[in-house]
Formats: structure tokens, sequence, C-alpha cells
């Protein structure tokens, strides 16, 4: 029987050998495996699947469907969208948004730039493969690589597009100018939402805009290839985003669910709809009014599965301002629950631990 040193040593080796290819997951699929390689196993424990019981009402377990129309010019309308807006992110820490501003044609051809940055020649994504987070671009798999449990079955094109886009000859030239024209867009969704869930709070409109939240932008495209054997690995670990706000695009295949009352609860494919969740930060600052839920997807024998995620947070550029709960919403019933730190410092310390099936929050619990 081999022992735990020559098991970890091995691993460590197919990782740095699968690292180097600079392919990717995608490289795999061009290759022609047929069985996914070791250091995708996921243990199987992380890979079941306990589904709301048929007793349930449906609406019981749907992640709630927000129509923004009408909501930044009619007071009625805004009343109502700011009470629906707070009761999800309260409850689910997730909803779907439509009638949100973005046309289907900017998102159509967002989706179809990650798919082709992915599937162009491999000479020419390999230029763009990175494991440095200061760099302007990074194209990689897993950005825990090193560090997780088991990798997952997913390829990942990422920069920051706000404050400080990067210039037209730092992006694929496959993607580059919708990455930045949807970028604005969500930028512009974003700040809508920091202004709703304010005044749900009952803070003035601009609070959270006022505190940054809404100033900084990391968009990421994710490819899942379609995976051989699905049911031994997945697309994206369980975990909650290291983010004040995340705005996912997500094609029509599905896999992505989220942990609500002891389940995985599928989130549906809305044509036209964005999906938005809490993340850690918005946890932090609410004292944990809003939550950031646990989500994964699973993996497809179908594919590829197309996603473009949206997280407003500066992550890991430096930036020393201090974040805790909110003054204003504490009081001798609800003491803060968390202590202050800055974003460099808790993405630091999220990096570090990867995907690892725990909250990152409960590094920062008083």
């Amino acid at each position: 029987m081999e022992s735990t040193a020559t098991v970890a040593l091995d691993r460590s080796t197919q990782l740095k050998a699968f690292d180097e290819t600079k392919t990717g997951v995608k490289g795999l699929v061009e290759a022609g495996v047929s069985e996914i390689p070791a250091i995708f196993r996921a243990p199987p424990a992380t890979i079941k699947t306990p589904k709301p019981p048929s007793s349930s009402s449906p609406s019981q377990f749907t992640i709630p469907t927000i129509d923004l129309q009408g909501g930044s010019t009619d007071s009625i309308s805004r009343r109502d969208l700011v009470e629906k807006i707070g009761d999800a992110a309260e409850r689910w820490g997730f909803f779907q948004v439509i009638n949100h501003g973005i046309s289907l044609d900017v998102m159509e051809r967002m989706k179809e730039g990650v798919r082709e940055f992915h599937e162009q020649d491999p000479e020419v994504r390999k230029r763009f493969y990175s494991r440095d987070p200061s760099s302007k671009m990074v194209y990689h798999s897993n950005f825990d690589l090193y560090s997780s449990p088991a990798a997952n079955w997913r390829d990942t094109l990422g920069c920051y597009t706000a404050p400080d886009p990067p210039s037209p000859e730092d992006l694929p030239a496959v993607c580059g100018e919708v990455m930045i024209e949807y970028s604005k867009e969500v930028m512009k969704v974003g700040k809508l939402l920091f202004e709703l869930l304010s005044e749900a709070l009952g803070l003035n409109t601009n609070h959270l805009k006022d505190m940054d939240c809404a100033n900084s932008l990391l968009l990421l495209g994710n490819y899942y290839p379609p995976c051989p054997q699905p049911d031994l690995t997945l697309g994206l670990t369980k975990h909650s985003d290291n983010s004040f706000l995340t705005v996912l695009l997500q094609d029509h295949i599905g896999g992505l669910q989220v942990f609500h009352d002891q389940y995985w609860v599928d989130v549906p494919s809305v044509p036209g709809a964005l999906v938005v969740n809490a993340g850690d930060l918005l946890q932090l600052i609410t004292n944990g009014k809003f939550i950031s839920v646990e989500h994964r997807v699973l993996a497809n024998v179908v594919g590829p599965r197309i996603s473009v995620a949206c997280f407003f947070s500066t992550y890991l550029m430096a930036n020393p301002r201090v974040y805790g709960p909110i003054k204003e919403l504490l009081s001798e019933q609800n003491p803060p629950i968390y202590r202050d730190t800055t974003i460099t410092e808790y993405s630091k310390f999220y990096r570090s631990k990867g995907f690892d099936g725990t909250s990152g929050l409960l590094y920062l619990k008083i």
C-alpha cells in the first residue's frame, strides 16, 4: 500500500503536469480523455445531492425572480422592489433579475466571446495562461489548483474591468471588446441593486455606493467542458463568494445549485435573466442580515456550459479601506458579530484556503 507521502507526491506531480500544459480542462477534452484524471476525483460526500422533498411546496424551493422594470422611476414600484430584494437577500442570498436593462444581444455576444476564447487554438490560449493574480488578464484552470482537495472540471478567463479596465492590447482579440461593453452594463445594474439593498436596510439610498461597494468589478468567464464522468467530479466546489455582490450570466445548460434549508436547489436558466447573490463582504457589513450562501456547479456530460460571473470587489487589488458591520445597523440587541478587516486581508485568506467547503467568514467571527 502506498504511503500518504507517496500519494501526496504523486498528486503534486500530476497537478504540476496538468498545469504546465497551459490548456486546462479543455486540453484534456481535446486530447480525447474518456476517464477523468485522479486529481479531479472529488470526495463522494461533496457530490451528494440532497434534493428538496417532493412533499414541499414548489415556491418553498424556488429561487425568487424579481422584475426590475420601473424600479428607478416609479415610487410605488420601487417600494415593492425594495421589499422583494431585501426579503430575497435575507432569506435566500440569491435571486434572479429580469428587465435589468442589459440587451439580449450584449448578453449573447458576451457568452459567445467566452466560448470563442476557450475554443480557439491552444497556442493562442496559452499566451494568456498565468497564476499571477496581479496580471492584467488571467487564464487558468482552478485558482486553488494546488490547495484544494480536488480540482474542478472548469477553466476560467478573468480580469478587473473597473475601475481601471485593461487596455485593448492586453485583452484577447476574440472577446476583449465585449468584456468591456458588458462590464459597463453590469456596473449600471449593480449600482441600482446597491441602492435598493441600501433602502432595504433602512439606510440612505447611496449608503452602500458611498462605501465603495460598487466601484470595482472582477469579470470571470467560465468554461465547463463536457465531462465523461460527471458523477465523480464537480464543475465548481461548494463555496460562498468573496464579494459584496455577484452578478452571473449563465447559459441554458444548467448545473448551478444553491444550498438552502439543508437542500441543494437548482437555479434554473431563465431566458434573459441575471442571477444575483450576496457575497461574504455584504454579509459582513450587514452583520449577517443579508446572507452569503454556499453554491456549487455540477459537472455535466453535456456541454460546454458557459457562465460569466461579475464580482463587485477589489479582491486582491491594494485597498486600505477597513470594512466591518455598518454602525447604523448595530444596537444593544444587535451587537457586531464580525471583526473589521480589509478586503485585501480577507481575500488573501480566502485565496489561501481555497474552496475547502468552509465559510471564510468564520475567520472574522467575534
